[in-house]
């Protein structure tokens, strides 16, 4: 059984690092662990790495659309492997959840991120499942752009660093067990 795992994320160094590519360094941190390197494929738009783990597929991806249109990456790519939603894991920044707190959930709207708002809209449906890490509300006032787009401040760097070392664990477990539930009852919090 393959499994797709999305990390959602800016191209390019100027995004590096930032908040709201912490579904990047999440899948840097997976591919570094299974020494795997990313290869841009120019047909998917995305960056992919892919092994195989006790006989099971697993493909990793970081659209390289921009944040808002990572539908057109992930779609194509799930249809070229002859995957559906089910086989879908997508990781992402929340605004809502203290940094790095993880949150699993098996399906759900997009919640005012557009990079889910785009992937939901390829795929007409909100029935994937997703690992979100929190990133905080902004502080002193700054706008949401500013704070996504910026990068993880002293105070916040450790918790950040761990939630996405956390997330990576995730999905090794949930890769290991198969069960999404399971997973987000050991990680959720």
């Amino acid at each position: 059984m393959t499994k797709m795992i999305v990390g959602l994320g800016n191209p390019g160094d100027k995004y590096a690092h930032t908040k709201h590519n912490i579904g990047f360094d999440v899948l840097d941190v997976m591919a570094n662990r299974l020494n795997l390197t990313f290869n841009r494929d120019k047909t998917f738009v995305a960056d992919v790495a892919s092994t195989f783990i006790r006989g099971e597929k697993l493909i990793l991806v970081k659209p390289v659309t921009f944040m808002n249109e990572s539908g057109k990456a992930v779609k194509p790519l799930l249809a070229y492997n002859g995957l559906t939603a089910d086989d879908l894991v997508v990781i992402y920044d929340d605004l809502d959840m203290m940094v790095g707190k993880l949150r699993l959930r098996q399906k759900g709207s997009a919640g005012g991120h557009n990079g889910i708002k785009s992937i939901i809209a390829h795929l007409g449906s909100q029935e994937f499942k997703r690992i979100k890490v929190g990133i905080g509300r902004p502080k002193h006032g700054m706008s949401v752009v500013n704070h996504v787009l910026g990068r993880f401040d002293q105070e916040d760097k450790a918790d950040a660093e761990l939630g996405i070392l956390r997330a990576a664990d995730a999905v090794e477990a949930f890769i290991e067990n198969n069960d999404f539930n399971q997973t987000g009852n050991q990680f959720n919090g």
